[in-house]
């Protein structure tokens, strides 16, 4: 399984080093929604210190929803054009064939995210994390890009259009906007405060803000991992459902 795996990592890995636009797209929006929140927006929100800082999470959450669309892109690509059906004709271990998407999407998510931060960085943002917090940081990016990239995958399998396979990030791009990722939840009318504060993006979050500036997580990052724990859980089991269905 491991042995087939990597290979075929790397043949996605080949993909996109064949076509690092892939990379950059999935970095512009991201990007342009920094700027714009920290240089337009930025002067008329107040107290929320270095708001650099406090923007980070949330464009980090939004760059991987976007990166992840490209995930269920290759799956169905491979689906359309009959590579999946090549594979279980062949003696490949199943479970390698998806793992080998999911491995891809966590390295180009990476890729773009170590981008964003470097950007970050010319922009002013100053964490003040330790060792620990850039370790329970960077553990929260990779399991909340884990947890999208087995989302990913069930429209990869099942959507008919390549539209419909890239279609569903859009609802989870526009989720940071309606918590804790942009303004302070008490600044918001009493149902959007309800449902901020009380999605799973404020947990992740908060927790993301108090680990690179130093503080205490509090029972956030408990809420946050239940979240990301229980979503990955549900869609890792309808994933290879699907897969296995329509391997058979």
């Amino acid at each position: 399984m491991f042995r087939d795996t990597t290979a075929l990592t790397g043949r996605l890995m080949k993909q996109i080093t064949r076509s690092p636009d892939t990379i950059i797209t999935v970095a512009v929006t991201p990007l342009a929604l920094f700027l714009l929140f920290r240089y337009v927006f930025g002067g008329a929100i107040q107290g929320t210190g270095n708001y650099t800082n406090y923007l980070l999470p949330g464009i980090l959450l939004i760059t991987v929803a976007s990166g992840v669309a490209y995930t269920a892109f290759r799956l169905f690509n491979d689906k359309s054009k009959g590579i999946n059906a090549r594979f279980s004709t062949m003696p490949i271990a199943r479970s390698a064939v998806l793992w080998s998407h999911v491995l891809t999407s966590m390295v180009s998510n990476l890729v773009t995210v170590v981008i964003i931060i470097g950007v970050a960085f010319a922009m002013g943002f100053r964490p003040v994390a330790s060792f620990a917090g850039w370790l329970g940081f960077t553990g929260l990016m990779a399991l909340f890009t884990l947890t999208l990239t087995w989302l990913a995958v069930i429209p990869g399998l099942t959507a008919s259009t390549v539209e419909g396979a890239s279609a569903f990030s859009y609802p989870l791009i526009f989720l940071p906007f309606l918590s804790s990722a942009f303004v302070p939840t008490e600044t918001m009318p009493g149902p959007v405060k309800w449902f901020a504060e009380n999605q799973p993006v404020t947990s992740i979050v908060e927790s993301m803000r108090s680990l690179i500036e130093g503080q205490p997580v509090g029972n956030d990052i408990w809420v946050a991992l239940a979240w990301m724990l229980g979503i990955g859980a549900v869609a890792y089991f309808f994933a290879v459902r699907i897969y296995n269905k329509t391997a058979s």
